[in-house]
């Protein structure tokens, strides 16, 4: 599917659309709860009780949220900015998104898997055509669409520097959020520097590191955790966030907070 064929309402017009919608709380001056949506790759997403002790950082974002900001978790395992969109999983984003909502986007893991053309896509070219039809479409639903470099792996040099994974794609986000005015998260540099600080051991309590699996992608619940603190505090530090909206994020979450549901249903 092309991205001329993804096309979205103009901002303007769909803003004006989304506030003849607003609910009828905020009309009699009511605070509504804002919703916090999540669209990305596996790193974020939910995981269930066969995957555990996988953990993706959307999961443990509402410990540092306030009560009046909702996550909205619609990250799915194994997704680029392409795959997501052909699979249509923007649209009920969009469906469900209200003025004063937020749109957070982070992908490049799997746009960068040249030998799949089902997800690959070209950093300078479809992988920033991409995000801009993400944020097209938040903004055509009043909400703020918020671009958000990958986490990165664990991955060191043998003199113990860790070193950078995705390529030019974070560059990529870069250039694409200031040419769109968009806000970002620099969550490639700042997990790179928490790997750094520390080292090739200490992270591997981190990941998703077991008796049966050497995993340096994915998190387990204090990486997930270490993780999503960094979202938030970039989401305050950008000013997407005001300050009575975060909270303990300097605080220990007991790692017994995270729980896996049985299955999307339970």
């Amino acid at each position: 599917m092309s991205v001329g064929r993804r096309a979205v309402v103009t901002a303007g017009a769909g803003l004006a659309l989304a506030l003849a919608g607003a609910p009828a709380a905020q009309a009699l001056g009511r605070p509504r709860t804002r919703t916090l949506f999540v669209a990305g790759d596996s790193t974020a997403a939910q995981k269930y009780a066969d995957a555990a002790p996988e953990t993706g950082w959307g999961m443990a974002l509402p410990f540092f949220l306030h009560r009046g900001i909702e996550v909205a978790n619609h990250a799915v395992n194994g997704r680029s900015t392409k795959s997501f969109l052909d699979e249509g999983r923007l649209e009920p984003i969009l469906a469900a998104a209200c003025p004063g909502d937020l749109l957070l986007i982070q992908f490049g893991h799997n746009d960068e898997k040249a030998a799949d053309p089902s997800r690959h896509t070209e950093p300078w070219t479809t992988y920033q055509d991409n995000l801009r039809v993400f944020v097209e479409g938040a903004r055509s639903r009043g909400a703020l669409p918020v671009l958000a470099t990958s986490v990165e792996r664990r991955k060191f040099a043998a003199d113990g520097t860790a070193l950078r994974t995705h390529g030019a794609y974070p560059a990529a986000m870069r250039e694409a959020a200031a040419a769109s005015d968009v806000p970002l998260l620099d969550v490639e540099e700042l997990s790179l520097a928490l790997w750094q600080r520390l080292g090739p051991e200490a992270t591997k309590m981190y990941f998703n590191w077991t008796a049966t699996e050497q995993d340096n992608t994915h998190f387990n619940p204090p990486g997930a955790i270490e993780v999503a603190r960094l979202v938030a505090a970039e989401l305050l530090r950008t000013h997407v966030l005001a300050p009575r909206e975060t909270r303990r994020l300097d605080d220990a979450i007991p790692i017994d907070r995270i729980t896996w549901p049985v299955s999307e249903e339970s």
